[in-house]
């Protein structure tokens, strides 16, 4: 098998180790690689330049590619090397070079493999960490490469694979061991009952069916993960045609398959105990040591504390930990030197006879965070910026030898700010935590905080299987301790009535996760605190009461992507406070301004005047441009200085990383399980998913309960840890999530089969049933838990504070909060977007969950098809927005029902709006005609007293920004003294002030 590219002169491994720099001398300045070499191999041209996996296996010393389609196939007499580049989010690329030996290679073939890797590292750039892979012994991130396992084939190039058609002339039974929880090693062992032992597990694999023999020391998750390697054997061995026995170490004879099963080992005897260990030479109580390479002598370093001002730029050196050894390459040192190091390193392991560990190989400025944690205080990372400037030069090297080299190679673009994947048309309900106590808030009041005070909240929304449900905490800045471990406490409370079915999420002030906002749609966040306990603190400590006064002087910046995802936080009143990339609202008593930042977009300034209706809707509001403000505006603000101009960054998602995790007596010990999917999410184990900007605790089902009720404590011991040492915050959002009540913010990040988290029974039996079946078993998945009200204290029937939104999936629908689809759809030809009022939200097109229904709306409807809906949705009763979990009266469904029957146009000028348990469908041509002026068409009409803000009765399923626009045309002009088109053409403020008048605000 030829390579790529020019003849190539062969070498042998000892003509390798000793090639020469060129005679250009090698550029030495900090921070650059040294890139002068004698040459690097070309058949690794254009590697690592996009995702996935690339192999060369070694031939006649000389790497050669394996095709595509034997990926995953290794030979025992045969030395591999395999590459792994990762996209990354931030649009680079991680690269991961093993080198793999099986038992059978030749020495020269191993050190071949291990001097072509420096070099592939070195046309990467220097980028590359580098692991040294030995048959039986991998790495759990090599094996994950080749879920669910690699079964190393005997024979090699060398023997001109004599072996590989043995199974298909005639099936040989063979015996395999499987060790590893999380991640499988399988080894070949002798068909013989000497070789079973109570601790492992093992697969017979015979021509007509596969035994999985489970010794009685294994754990549930060992013997899930070995059924995926006889789901492999099955495919591969059987084309998926077989049968699968399990065989439970203890049982006997009288068992069938186990009968069987001891049958082709010559009948039942007792089996040996274990005689090997586990830990393959790994010694826990081995002390680092570190060594520096000098001239291919590894020579110690006195040192007590391994800090990382030791390493020196332009040297190599070993960090042995008995079970690996690291070598560190610093920048400045030539290709010659690595490999020496390399190689030094591989000596020192056969002169401790050691073969089994591993070597890791890192570049400077590219340590994993196992290398970093083995030093005191190793600095933070700071961002390597020269790696694609070393590959550069490496392309540019390549092509002055006559070899096409491209360049560096970059990811595809990252998307912007992920997108919330919650459903924002649910219900929502408030508590502020007072001592030990929750006062639930208003309709009116649960969308505004104060830094002093902690909340809980309840957000029901559809969801794919039924209703979800989101409780969560948040902690203002400055509020006590005291009341947030009594919000803790009250939310898992809440957690535990409902059967730990819904989601609990931890949430600080300035930490909110993305999810957070669009749920409270407008949120406006005060200074100071209201509730007993802060204002107990603050008294206590003699501390200044900054809680907003809407009499005072007040600052507030003004933020967010929609008129659904807005808020206004108030900040210090002071001109460092202000920043050119947002819009601020200003008070001073009576006195408003709005100040528009030079860097602000349209959108800003629109949710700008909106926040005027919130904060002060009554007072007519001056607007200043960055640069053109009254001298009064700086006086409100003390003193005038300098201010930024750089947009807020919240934390950035970073590419996800799943732990396992064991948490016993206060000490917490994690695993990263790496290319994970969703089957290595055990229903007995706690998993942990770090994203950075926030952490999803995952409990299986089959979690003890005492240690599932620790949830919580255990994430957050797991930010205290950082152990990914990224200096991550300790108030990053916390999620706890139970198996089986998975939301779409948590499965975006895995290949998701809801069928799986439904299943029932420990991990062996479910995935048994799959192996078994060939299929997945059909799952009567139980309905999510009402989230009703042994907490809540809510009416069974929707009152002012409940929250009317619009019901409608369909991601290209346009879509206003309160309105119907059939209002929506004649909306969508009526309606004129530029005359638009100020205070009524715009039509916004809403990114939906992907497994909404998506009707096709490429098509506009006609006008026709339009009122039709109109029509038909008065011919049928209309649905309720009140959450699933609610269920209205019997005397209620009726009322509702009958309100929503048409009455004859022939009587639609008799009908009198004093009766409020009836809807009066407006087809007066006045009120058409009002309606239609200001983008309403053909409302339904309410009376007064049923829509006013203090009503005893009111009317579910409106748009309560706008009730106006419900009354009739006569009612209309009796309470407000107007038409309908006289009051669409007055200012914003003032329309306000007179809804407020009239408790329609």
């Amino acid at each position: 098998m030829a390579a790529p590219g020019p003849a190539i002169k062969q070498h042998t491994f000892s003509s390798l180790l000793k090639q020469k720099p060129l005679k250009t001398s090698p550029t030495k300045s900090r921070g650059t690689m040294a890139v002068s070499m004698r040459e690097v191999d070309p058949v690794f041209q254009g590697a690592g330049q996009k995702d996935g996996l690339e192999i060369w296996r070694i031939e006649k010393l000389q790497a050669v590619p394996v095709p595509k389609e034997s990926y995953g196939r290794f030979f025992a007499g045969d030395s591999y090397i395999i590459l792994k580049t990762t996209a990354l989010k931030n649009g680079s690329f991680r690269h991961d070079i093993h080198y793999w030996l099986g038992k059978d290679t030749s020495q020269d073939e191993a050190g071949t493999a291990a001097i072509k890797t420096v070099e592939l590292d070195a046309a990467l750039g220097g980028r590359a960490v580098q692991y040294r892979e030995v048959q039986g012994n991998e790495t759990e991130k090599f094996l994950s490469y080749f879920k669910p396992c690699i079964i190393p084939e005997e024979g090699g190039v060398a023997s001109g694979f004599r072996h590989a058609e043995v199974n298909e002339r005639e099936h040989v039974t063979r015996l395999f061991v499987c060790r590893g929880k999380h991640t499988v090693h399988v080894k070949e062992v002798p068909f013989a009952r000497s070789s079973l032992n109570h601790d492992d597990i093992f697969i017979l694999d015979t021509k007509s069916k596969i035994f999985q023999f489970n010794g009685s020391n294994s754990s549930i998750q060992e013997r899930a993960k070995a059924l995926e390697v006889v789901q492999y054997l099955k495919d591969t061995n059987h084309d998926g045609k077989c049968d699968v026995a399990a065989v439970e170490d203890g049982k006997l004879m009288a068992d069938a398959d186990a009968g069987e099963f001891w049958g082709l080992f010559g009948g039942f005897a007792p089996l040996p105990r274990k005689t090997f260990s586990e830990l393959n030479g790994k010694d826990s109580s081995f002390t680092s040591k570190l060594l520096c390479v000098n001239k291919g002598q590894a020579v110690p370093m006195d040192c007590d504390i391994l800090t990382r001002e030791l390493l020196d730029s332009s040297k190599c050196y070993l960090l042995d930990c008995g079970s690996e050894i690291y070598v560190w390459m610093g920048r400045e040192t030539t290709l010659e030197e690595r490999k020496r190091a390399g190689s030094t390193a591989e000596q020192l392991l056969r002169e401790g006879n050691r073969p089994k560990s591993h070597i890791i190989r890192l570049m400077e400025g590219f340590e994993t965070v196992i290398f970093r944690s083995k030093f005191d205080k190793w600095p933070k990372k700071a961002d390597a910026v020269v790696s694609d400037e070393s590959r550069g030069k490496v392309a540019a090297l390549l092509k002055r030898q006559g070899f096409n080299f491209k360049g560096p190679a970059k990811a595809a673009p990252v998307k912007q700010e992920p997108q919330a994947q919650i459903d924002c048309t649910g219900n929502l309900q408030v508590w502020r935590v007072n001592g030990n106590e929750k006062t639930f808030l208003s309709f009116s009041e649960q969308c505004k905080f104060y830094s002093g005070d902690c909340y809980i909240f309840q957000y029901t929304y559809p969801g794919d299987d039924g209703e979800e449900c989101l409780i969560g905490t948040w902690f203002g800045k400055k509020s006590v301790q005291e009341e947030r471990s009594a919000a803790t406490s009250i939310a898992d409370k809440m957690i535990e009535s409902l059967k730990f079915q819904a989601v609990l999420v931890r949430v600080y002030e300035g930490k909110e996760p993305i999810e957070f906002f669009p749920i409270f749609q407008n949120l406006v966040i005060y200074k100071g605190g209201t509730s007993t306990g802060y204002k107990k603190f603050v008294s206590e400590n003699g501390i200044e009461d900054d809680t907003y006064s809407e009499n005072g002087v007040a600052l507030f910046r003004v933020q967010g992507s929609g008129p659904e995802n807005m808020q206004a936080i108030q900040v210090d009143t002071a001109a460092s406070s202000l920043n050119s990339s947002y819009c601020y609202i200003l008070h001073d008593g009576d006195t408003v301004f709005t100040w528009i930042g030079n860097l602000s977009s349209s959108m800003d300034q629109e949710l700008a005047e909106r926040q005027l209706d919130v904060i002060k809707p009554n007072l007519q509001s001056r607007l200043l441009k960055e640069g053109s403000e009254y001298d009064q505006f700086w006086k409100s603000l003390g003193v005038k200085s300098e201010y930024s101009s750089q947009k807020i960054v919240r934390d950035q998602e970073s590419d996800p990383h799943l732990f396992s995790c064991t948490f016993s007596k206060g000490v917490l010990k994690v695993r990263e399980i790496f290319n994970f999917s969703q089957d290595d999410l055990m229903t007995e184990d706690i998993f942990i998913l770090d994203c950075h900007s926030c952490v999803f605790v995952w409990v299986g089902q089959q979690v003890d309960t005492k240690l599932r009720a620790q949830a919580l404590s255990i994430g957050e011991k797991f930010l205290e840890l950082d152990i990914l040492m990224e200096d991550v915050s300790r108030e990053t959002p916390l999620y706890v999530i139970t198996e089986g009540s998975e939301p779409q913010y948590f499965t975006r990040f895995f290949t998701w089969d809801s069928a799986k988290s439904a299943m029932r029974g420990n991990s062996f039996e479910r995935r048994l049933s799959i192996v078994r079946d060939g299929v997945k078993p059909k799952t009567d998945k139980p309905k999510r838990r009402a989230t009703t009200s042994t907490h809540t204290g809510r009416s069974s029937v929707p009152d002012k504070s409940q929250r009317s939104r619009s019901m409608s999936f369909s991601p290209d629908r346009v879509r206003v909060r309160g309105r119907s689809p059939a209002f929506n759809a004649l909306a969508a030809n009526f309606e004129n977007p530029n005359a638009r009022n100020l205070s009524t939200p715009p039509p916004v097109v809403r990114k939906q969950t992907p497994k909404s229904p998506s009707p096709d709306s490429s098509k506009p409807a006609p006008r026709a098809a339009s009122i039709a809906a109109i029509s038909a949705s008065f011919e049928r009763p209309k649905p309720t927005l009140i959450p699933k979990s609610i269920k209205a009266s019997p005397d209620a469904n009726k009322s509702q029902t009958e309100a929503s029957k048409p009455k004859p146009e022939t009587n639609a000028k008799e009908s009198s709006p004093a009766n409020d348990g009836q809807i009066v469908t407006p087809t007066v041509q006045e009120d058409l005609k009002d309606s239609l002026a200001e983008g309403e068409a053909q409302l339904p009409v309410y009376p007064y007293d049923r829509l006013r803000t203090s009503s005893i009765n009111p009317v579910p399923d409106i748009d309560v920004t706008r009730r106006e626009t419900y009354l009739s045309s006569a009612e209309f002009r009796e309470r407000f003294g107007m038409t309908k088109e006289a009051f669409a053409k007055l200012p914003k403020w003032k329309q306000n002030r007179l809804k407020i008048a009239l408790q329609l605000f």
